[in-house]
């Protein structure tokens, strides 16, 4: 039922890792590679308990959902929650994404 592809095993989040292709805000992380328009989603125990986290992986899959035809399908991403991604509401977190994907040059049009 899933609409987006995601990256499904350690070798793959290790080809992205290994391109050193990043940029930051305050929110999340983002690493990109070339390949075939995966996405896989990244948030630590250390930013809070099992609900904090989903709630966050959840605000970033839609996120992603009603601006992936914005998006360019050639390159994977890595995203990564930091701790003060907890305290963002949906708004918040699709300003981090948005501003990330400009910076790596992702976004079809801006």
């Amino acid at each position: 039922m899933r609409n987006i592809d995601s990256l499904k095993n350690q070798g793959e989040f290790k080809r992205v890792y290994d391109c050193h292709d990043s940029a930051a805000d305050k929110n999340l992380v983002m690493y990109k590679a070339d390949g075939t328009g995966k996405i896989g989603i990244v948030c630590s125990k250390k930013i809070g308990n099992s609900v904090v986290r989903h709630r966050i992986i959840r605000l970033i899959r839609e996120a992603y959902r009603l601006n992936k035809d914005d998006i360019r399908k050639d390159k994977d991403i890595i995203i990564i929650a930091r701790n003060l991604a907890k305290e963002q509401g949906f708004t918040g977190i699709r300003d981090s994404l948005l501003k990330l994907l400009k910076h790596h040059g992702l976004l079809i049009k801006d």
